[in-house]
């Protein structure tokens, strides 16, 4: 990845992660740790990867994006506000009961969802459906679908990978957020899914593994992706829980909490410190 590239990519991802904060920071709601894990990997999505135009949401030939793991709904929110699908000072009104930023993404209401999701384990069902769709409509649509390590202990996305490899969906991703950590702990001592990457190999899949938060890895795996025919792809990416925040990072008690007002300035300087760092680089 080049350098200006990349440096933007890291500009957006910081800027991500102070709106979601700040959203949920007002709403005194939220799921900060595992919206904050994967935001280089949507900051990538929506700026290089997938073919997406706020100005026209609904364009039946755009790249397909669902967030399988629906309480990230403040990263996904953070990076629609920033690409322009919505303004961006809304995100205050995140979780509020009038307001069309609830605490799970609503295809009915946000621009840019193109899925309501929150039931874990159902978003990659809906996945799989929209590439077939792509396959039966001959579209050359792509797909994409983060999910997280805690919610593949549902039945039910084994079902829709075992379904996704016997269709051969090739204009399928999977994106899971290994960041180990789920509401009760890690995921070894809850249900342990592991060994993620060949549970998915078993399933039919192509698998490329990653550091999450790289975002030059991030790049070699949705371009490797585009080169495999005749299967759906897995990247398994190893992310921190609560990235970018000193006391959230690996810390399962921010997996749905909301900071009070110290530590929630805590984060703001910490993030408008490499925010500043960022944007003073040549």
């Amino acid at each position: 990845m080049n350098a200006e590239l990349k440096r933007s990519l890291e500009i957006f991802a910081v800027k991500e992660r102070l709106l979601l904060l700040e959203g949920i920071f007002n709403a005194k709601a939220g799921h900060p740790g595992g919206s904050l894990s994967i935001a280089e990997i949507l900051a990538y999505l929506y700026n290089v990867e997938m073919k997406a135009d706020s100005s026209n949401p609904k364009d039946e030939n755009r790249d397909r994006f669902v967030l399988s793991k629906g309480h990230a709904a403040p990263a996904l929110y953070a990076t629609l506000a920033l690409k322009g699908y919505f303004p961006t000072e809304d995100m205050k009104t995140l979780r509020k009961s009038d307001s069309y930023l609830q605490g799970h993404p609503s295809m009915k209401c946000v621009p840019g969802v193109d899925m309501s999701t929150g039931s874990l384990g159902q978003g990659i069902s809906a996945a799989v459906g929209m590439a077939l769709a792509a396959k039966l409509d001959k579209k050359d649509y792509r797909v994409y679908t983060i999910l997280g390590d805690g919610e593949i202990e549902e039945g039910q996305v084994w079902e829709a990978s075992m379904f996704a490899a016997a269709k051969k969906l090739d204009n399928l991703v999977v994106i899971v957020d290994n960041n180990n950590l789920q509401i009760d702990g890690t995921v070894e001592e809850v249900n342990s899914p592991y060994p993620i990457p060949e549970k998915f190999e078993a399933f039919g899949f192509n698998v490329i593994e990653i550091d999450g938060n790289c975002l030059d890895e991030i790049e070699k795996a949705f371009e490797s992706a585009k080169t495999v025919k005749g299967k759906p792809t897995a990247i398994v990416a190893k992310t921190v829980k609560g990235k970018g925040v000193s006391y959230m990072e690996n810390a399962v008690n921010w997996h749905g909490a909301a900071p009070n007002e110290e530590l929630y300035n805590t984060a703001v300087a910490e993030l408008t410190e490499k925010l500043k760092e960022l944007e003073g680089a040549k």
